[in-house]
């Protein structure tokens, strides 16, 4: 089975992959991935996980467990030709049951793995997504697992910018993994020395509003503005986010679909209401992918950007309301001009 796929058998670094916890070399990372898609590796089935029943340096199984991720940090430190099939040999899961007061980012120290990882392989949508009683799988190999099953809006994010299809050409896919989690078989492709892009990361500590698109650029601020279309002056309620036509547009927050419609202005265009009297618009789509009064989880994939109705190119109009009022998205977002998304 293929381990990656790439284009003329030759790998190439991802242009918004962020460098491994531990700083590997420059080009490391890239030497990985090149040596994987060289020789390709077997898919992998974990039928039974060893148990640590505490995070403690007396407890034998952690230890061994200790052991087994400076294992792999080293190898991770020095790619060679047969670096990669070596670290995929080594990798050993184990799960733990999280004691009450215990969080991801202390956990992840403690087992000095970096926390996407974690939260990748335990399907978490959030910072937040813990509670006391929680099995938690404790990979020994950091990198990201990319379930081939995405539900979560950061699941989707990380499936799409991994595991698309762009300009004919199929990104990388990483070592099919089966691990078994309460009674039944998850599949999971695994990115070994792979993290969060800014843009994950962002999704992912971020509770409050996060990017309706994963790539764009901002093109029309908030605030007073000259029409592209009339060359008229006037007031921009919201942003223009500019983004390839067909790309996905995500809910910013967790909310129910209060309106959808077509409007000459704003073309295809969906409203959804939040909690503390939030409102979002999303305008110009080129198509809908969600329905009247369905109840949305942050980042779910609502549309698609388009040019419909006064448009002048594909783009996403987007604009946040709190009581009625309109507020400035770049402000919540924590955009600037000249700012660009990931």
């Amino acid at each position: 089975m293929t381990a990656l796929s790439t284009r003329r058998g030759k790998a190439k670094c991802p242009v918004e992959a962020a460098l491994p916890f531990f700083l590997i070399k420059k080009y490391g990372f890239c030497l990985l991935l090149t040596a994987l898609a060289a020789h390709p590796i077997e898919a992998q089935t974990f039928s039974s996980l060893l148990v640590i029943p505490r995070l403690d340096s007396r407890d034998t199984i952690f230890r061994q467990y200790l052991q087994d991720v400076e294992t792999s940090r080293r190898l991770l430190f020095s790619p060679s030709q047969d670096s990669a099939e070596r670290l995929m040999s080594s990798l050993t899961i184990y799960s733990y049951t999280l004691q009450a007061g215990e969080n991801l980012l202390n956990i992840a120290a403690r087992c000095n793995l970096p926390y996407a990882t974690l939260a990748s392989l335990n399907r978490l949508s959030n910072i937040e997504d813990l509670t006391g009683g929680r099995v938690l799988l404790l990979p020994s190999v950091p990198g990201i697992f990319v379930s081939e099953t995405p539900g979560t809006g950061l699941e989707q994010l990380l499936f799409s910018t991994r595991a698309a299809i762009e300009s004919g050409e199929n990104r990388y896919e990483g070592v099919l993994l089966s691990i078994p989690r309460e009674g039944k078989t998850e599949r999971f492709r695994f990115i070994p020395g792979d993290d969060f892009t800014p843009t994950e990361r962002i999704f992912f500590l971020d509770r409050s509003f996060r990017f309706p698109l994963q790539n764009f650029q901002v093109t029309s601020f908030y605030g007073p503005r000259i029409n592209p279309v009339t060359g008229r002056p006037g007031v921009h309620r919201g942003i223009d986010l500019a983004a390839p036509e067909g790309s996905g547009v995500y809910a910013v927050r967790s909310g129910t679909v209060m309106e959808i419609g077509d409007d000459p202005i704003l073309g295809k265009y969906i409203i959804i209401s939040h909690d503390n009297n939030w409102v979002s618009l999303y305008g110009h789509l080129s198509e809908v992918n969600t329905v009247l009064r369905a109840e949305l989880q942050s980042t779910s994939l609502i549309g698609k950007v388009g040019s419909t109705g006064q448009s002048t190119g594909p783009h996403l109009h987007f604009e946040l309301r709190q009581n009625g009022q309109n507020q400035d998205p770049a402000r919540l977002l924590g955009l600037f001009r000249g700012t660009a998304g990931q």
